[in-house]
């Protein structure tokens, strides 16, 4: 894996973000944002499932304000999710919001960002630039507001990444062009509390976007694929384009873009940087995938183990195998492990046989070992 990329340190609220920090995991809430009460409600929750920051839609003007009172009953950072109207964001952030995420694609008026930006350098208030290739300035419309229709923007018929004959002007050149644009304009009024974004649906567009930024700006950069589908699909597209960022050393913080469930966001992210041992929060399931040899229904097992895990914080690495005989062998740097058989199981430590139980006691038995395990 290559060495991390040093970035210029974020402060959103007390998370420190790029500058060497833990890459941390984000999500979104899918709540109507004016329902403070059903908002706050899926704040704790995502807070109880490890997310250490917190983004909210911001479609209008009462949903700005019901922002200052989201952010005094959470715990973790708030970031207003910004499109279109900049009145949205001077009263996020006289709300107190700690951070402000602007797309340069649907606001563009220089005049407007400007004051934006004077309203967030007054409070200490990061501004993600977050590109969106779904809502990408014109061609040639970048930093202009005038003259040009968002049904007639030519975006879609750019090359993606890969597509075009070399030399030729891409998807890719579009969305680091929108964001150097918006850099540029932040940097002007000398405001540098920047991280940045670049999300697209097609991975590899994604994964070029990131690569080519981060050779260019010192900012951190928030990783996603945007709009990547349900908890199935979404979790594996996001997991093979952010799985390469971050094996290159990009990244700093990440948001698993689901339709589904908040929490299911939060665990598919930190099972990505654990896959990558950038994260060891909580515990990590080894389990095999069962087959002809298998005297027990492995399946079932895995999933009711992982069950029990996913209510612990200890950082411990357990294993479930379905055969006796390799089992201790497959997973001898488990810290704790099951080889379920016929009728009995073995329990075992880094590969080391400690107990014979009944097949009716091992998930009883193996749980009891993981509580013995130090963290």
């Amino acid at each position: 894996m290559n060495k991390r990329r040093v970035t210029k340190a974020v402060y959103v609220g007390g998370v420190k973000v790029g500058g060497g920090a833990d890459i941390t995991v984000q999500s979104m809430t899918k709540t109507d944002t004016r329902d403070v009460a059903a908002t706050v409600r899926q704040i704790h929750e995502l807070e109880e499932a490890g997310c250490e920051i917190i983004r909210c839609a911001v479609p209008d003007m009462a949903a700005a304000k019901a922002m200052a009172e989201i952010k005094k009953q959470i715990h973790i950072p708030l970031i207003a999710d910004i499109h279109f109207h900049y009145q949205l964001a001077l009263e996020c952030a006289l709300g107190g919001v700690d951070c402000l995420r602007l797309n340069p694609g649907n606001l563009r008026d220089e005049a407007q960002v400007r004051q934006v930006v004077q309203s967030a350098k007054a409070r200490g208030i990061p501004i993600r630039i977050g590109v969106n290739f779904g809502s990408l300035p014109p061609v040639g419309g970048i930093g202009r507001t005038r003259g040009f229709s968002r049904h007639m923007d030519l975006v879609n018929r750019l090359p993606k990444a890969g597509e075009g004959k070399e030399g030729e002007y891409s998807v890719v050149d579009h969305m680091v062009a929108t964001a150097l644009w918006e850099i540029s304009l932040l940097e002007e009024q000398d405001f540098d509390n920047i991280k940045i974004s670049l999300k697209a649906f097609d991975v590899p567009t994604t994964v070029e976007a990131y690569r080519r930024l981060s050779q260019m700006v010192p900012y951190p950069l928030h990783l996603g694929i945007t709009e990547a589908g349900t908890v199935s699909s979404g979790s594996i597209r996001t997991a093979v384009g952010l799985g390469i960022l971050l094996y290159e050393g990009i990244g700093d913080t990440i948001r698993v873009s689901l339709s589904g469930d908040s929490k299911e966001e939060v665990a598919a992210g930190y099972e990505i940087l654990k896959s990558l041992n950038l994260r060891s929060k909580g515990a990590t399931l080894v389990a095999c995938p069962s087959c002809g040899r298998a005297d027990v229904d492995v399946v079932r097992l895995a999933n009711d183990v992982d069950a029990l895990l996913k209510k612990s914080n200890k950082k411990i690495k357990v294993a479930v195998m379905g055969c006796e005989v390799n089992g201790p062998g497959e997973a001898k740097d488990a810290d704790v492990g099951i080889a379920a058989g016929a009728g009995r199981a073995i329990i075992f430590r880094k590969g080391q046989k400690v107990r014979v139980v009944p097949a009716a006691d091992m998930l009883t038995a193996l749980m009891e070992e993981v509580e013995k395990a130090e963290a």
